[in-house]
């Protein structure tokens, strides 16, 4: 059945994003406009069969949601986008063990999606996918050399170098929350190894912080299960504790961004991520330590700013490697059925 021109949904990509947590999926054009967004939570508990039947379930919703009949997406979408933690294959598409989805061993993720859309897809780490997502349709725009960190439950990021996504040779470098800025400090709950990023300045991590201090009986308005937003609320306010917690962060976070700026001399340096929903608060000190400590050329060109994509950034980031990758996988696949025999 021939469809209208005014089609929105034509050349689109239908994106997945996979967390420990939540699962999210959206159907998104060329320009970045998002025709539909849906989620769920992820269920991991529940093992890698049941939270993939939600997120093939949830796909499908996203195509219904942006006017595709799931039985017609492959006539008029380009393919399918997924984001997902690593540590992962994205030449072949598959999960290898991925600590935050415990049971999801050599998971082919890519071929299943392609199975349950009949599009071809491509799967790419989330920080990888959000570096991209921002560098085409966010605070990245326009430039060609960038640097992205997520500081959330933990510190991920991607980035973009000479106009080109960096995968490194396994497909999962940039792995920026876990450069050490404390050879003797805390462990790391992400990779084990001491004193990483990641142990300092994730959200998590000032959550754990700010829990230890109040147990240890130090004076504060923060309570007995404080997360991060407590922290965040509380340094605000001026409790010395929180004030404390969120300098020590903010310094380390800083620090930690200087070595990625000098080793990388991007034009920006993008923050997303839970924790910096607090703004200025968060971007402020770490602009000012990058300025300070950052070697004079990079530290004259690189602008450290917050990432413009939000909530959708998973999506958008998924949605930025379809868009990226998916023509060089259409050839390939055609060159393997041509090959194929008879």
């Amino acid at each position: 059945m021939p469809h209208p021109p005014h089609d929105r949904a034509r050349g689109a990509v239908l994106a997945l994003d996979v967390g420990g947590t939540k699962l999210a999926a959206g159907v998104v054009r060329p320009d970045g406009e998002v025709l539909s967004f849906v989620t769920c939570p992820t269920g991991a508990a529940d093992g890698p069969d049941a939270s993939l039947a939600r997120l093939f379930a949830l796909g499908k919703h996203a195509l219904d949601r942006a006017g595709v009949d799931p039985g017609d997406a492959a006539e008029r979408l380009t393919g399918c986008g997924i984001g997902c933690g690593g540590p992962l294959d994205p030449e072949r598409g598959v999960l290898l063990c991925p600590p935050h989805l415990p049971g999801w061993i050599d998971v082919p993720l890519a071929r299943l999606a392609e199975s349950a859309f009949g599009l071809p897809a491509v799967l790419d780490n989330d920080g990888t996918a959000g570096a991209a997502g921002e560098w085409r349709f966010g605070a990245g725009r326009g430039t060609r050399h960038l640097v992205y960190l997520t500081v959330s439950t933990g510190i991920g990021g991607g980035f973009v170098v000479d106009g080109r996504t960096y995968r490194g040779a396994a497909g999962n470098g940039g792995e920026p929350g876990h450069i050490t800025v404390r050879s003797d400090g805390r462990p790391c709950l992400g990779c084990g190894r001491a004193g990483c990023l990641e142990a300092y300045a994730s959200g998590t991590s000032l959550g754990e912080r700010a829990r230890e201090a109040v147990a240890r009986g130090e004076a504060s308005s923060l309570p007995a299960d404080a997360t991060a937003a407590d922290v965040s609320r509380e340094a605000r306010a001026g409790d010395p504790l929180a004030v404390r917690l969120w300098d020590e962060t903010t310094a380390l976070l800083g620090q930690g961004l200087t070595s990625i700026v000098n080793l990388y001399e991007p034009e920006v340096a993008i923050l997303g991520g839970g924790v910096t929903r607090a703004g200025e608060q968060l971007l402020d000190p770490v602009r000012r330590t990058v300025t300070r400590l950052a070697m004079g050329p990079a530290a004259r060109t690189v602008r450290v700013v917050r990432a413009a994509n939000g909530d959708r950034a998973g999506v958008l980031g998924a949605a930025a490697i379809a868009f990226e990758r998916l023509p060089d996988a259409r050839d390939l696949r055609q060159v393997q059925e041509a090959a194929a025999p008879n």
